[in-house]
């Protein structure tokens, strides 16, 4: 499977997604949205908003995924955090997260009440940002009573293949998890599935969106451009999953859509 086209009816939206576990929604948000988005990134990322109480990853000083700083969280200003959780705390993030058009597409596949997993803001700065290996969102690592499979990807800047796009391979969440954990898939699993050679890209232009399965393979490289390449990702899921850990008291996830 080489491509996978543009779907712009929600029926067969439905239907590609589930074949192919990835589907080009097209352009979904406006400008003035995007421009607030970016603005309130940078700011987020040069310490401008200790109050939400966020979460944040910076890159690695070698621009290798293995290097990652973990358990490190905010290290002061900079716009080399690779990664920035808990935007549903914003309100211009959540208006993001809570847009009539993701809404529509949201409830053409979920019905009833609808909380999130997760919002994240993926960065990657100009020239030395680290690639993303071949990865699925879900396992026993996120602990939940049952797999949320949706989430929707917008891109806040422009994210050509040599800023670090979107990579995927049609149809490989069908064959579910590669190891129960989740996360990122072993060297051996990847060889054996020749996924180097079956990855599509998808690059975007700011404002466009992508829905991915959760199980479907996909990883993103780095940005070899002068020029930021940021987007968000959201991970909607019914209100009956829950939250198993027992070490902690169990999360309580965010309410987007009523029922």
């Amino acid at each position: 499977m080489s491509e996978v086209p543009e779907f712009p009816s929600l029926s067969a939206t439905r239907e590609a997604f589930f074949r192919d576990g990835i589907v080009r929604l097209g352009r979904t948000v406006e400008e003035s949205l995007l421009e607030q988005l970016r603005e309130r990134s940078e700011a987020m990322m040069g310490g401008e908003t200790p109050e939400l109480g966020l979460f944040f990853q910076h890159d690695s000083d070698d621009g290798t995924y293995g290097s990652l700083p973990r358990g490190e969280g905010y290290v002061g200003p900079s716009q080399r955090y690779r990664k920035v959780e808990k935007l549903e705390r914003d309100p211009l993030f959540r208006a993001l997260i809570t847009h009539p058009v993701h809404e529509t597409i949201v409830r053409a596949f979920i019905d009833g009440p609808v909380h999130i997993y997760r919002t994240v803001l993926f960065n990657k700065a100009p020239g030395s940002s680290s690639p993303i290996p071949w990865h699925q969102d879900g396992g026993t690592f996120w602990g939940l009573s049952e797999e949320p499979f949706l989430q929707l990807w917008t891109a806040l800047d422009d994210a050509p293949v040599e800023a670090g796009c979107v990579e995927a391979i049609a149809g490989s969440h069908a064959r579910g998890l590669a190891t129960p954990l989740g996360g990122v898939i072993p060297d051996d699993v990847q060889a054996r599935a020749n996924a180097a050679s079956r990855a599509v890209c998808f690059p975007a232009k700011a404002g466009e969106s992508l829905l991915i399965h959760n199980h479907v393979w996909h990883r993103s490289g780095a940005n070899h451009t002068a020029m930021p390449r940021r987007a968000v990702t959201v991970c909607y899921m019914h209100a009956r999953v829950k939250c198993l850990r027992k070490k902690r008291a169990p999360r309580v996830f965010p309410l987007v859509f009523p029922g």
